[in-house]
């Protein structure tokens, strides 16, 4: 008898959110493969296409010039999968007086302000959720699974759930003791978690062809020591 075909599932990454989570202080895990990971974590689906939200980071905007050029090299890198979509948000930056910190009180007992470079990203939580809502209509799927610990997508998962009546799934970028409590009372009907080996098992080639042009994984990425050892043993 041939094997029951598994259900399919469309993955909505908050690029900036697993980022933040579980690249940032681990340079040699960014040359991530989302599908690959993705794979990991949903094996029971057939996972039909990954939609990675982001922003573009300007030069300038950061304190290391090379990586606006690290950024779009790894974009070009996850879209040479032939799996992966990107959708674009913005960096705004503004000046803004802000309270000092430590805390520290004027002569007149109000608190003193500095002036700070104020960088957001906007638009990429509403390009993620309009996407998946959009799919959801469309019925393009079994499962509609977003990666993000942000609460703010609490209404897109209970849109999904309560007003068109699909599944929605959770891929979480945090151990269960830091997960947004928030997401976990939509009582997604699929929960998963990144975990530090399925981020090493699931890099990207060192080079990669796509048409004429080779990319490399970037010297500042290379590959180095085991994940930490508070990284949990499961993915689910």
């Amino acid at each position: 008898m041939p094997a029951p075909e598994r259900p399919t599932a469309i993955v909505y990454v908050d690029g900036f959110n697993l980022y933040r989570q579980c690249l940032e202080r681990y340079p040699e895990a960014r040359w991530l493969d989302i599908p690959a990971l993705i794979d990991r974590l949903l094996p029971e689906h057939r996972v039909l296409h990954v939609h990675y939200f982001t922003a573009l980071v300007r030069a300038g905007v950061g304190d290391d010039p090379q990586g606006p050029i690290r950024q779009q090299t790894y974009i070009r890198a996850l879209e040479a999968t032939g799996r992966v979509t990107s959708h674009y948000g913005t960096y705004r930056v503004d000046q803004r007086l802000m309270p000092k910190h430590p805390a520290e009180l004027g002569p007149d007992g109000a608190l003193v302000r500095v002036p700070v470079r104020k960088t957001e990203e906007k638009g990429s939580d509403v390009n993620l959720a309009v996407r998946m809502i959009l799919d959801a209509h469309r019925g393009a799927a079994d499962l509609y699974c977003l990666l993000t610990n942000d609460s703010d997508q609490v209404t897109t998962i209970r849109t999904l759930q309560e007003e068109l009546g699909v599944s929605v799934g959770w891929i979480s970028p945090l151990p269960t003791v830091r997960q947004s409590k928030a997401l976990k009372h939509t009582e997604p009907a699929l929960v998963a978690c990144v975990t530090q080996d399925a981020l090493t098992s699931s890099q990207l080639p060192d080079v990669i062809t796509q048409g004429r042009q080779t990319l490399h994984r970037p010297e500042h990425w290379c590959r180095k020591s085991e994940g930490p050892a508070e990284a949990g043993p499961s993915n689910r």
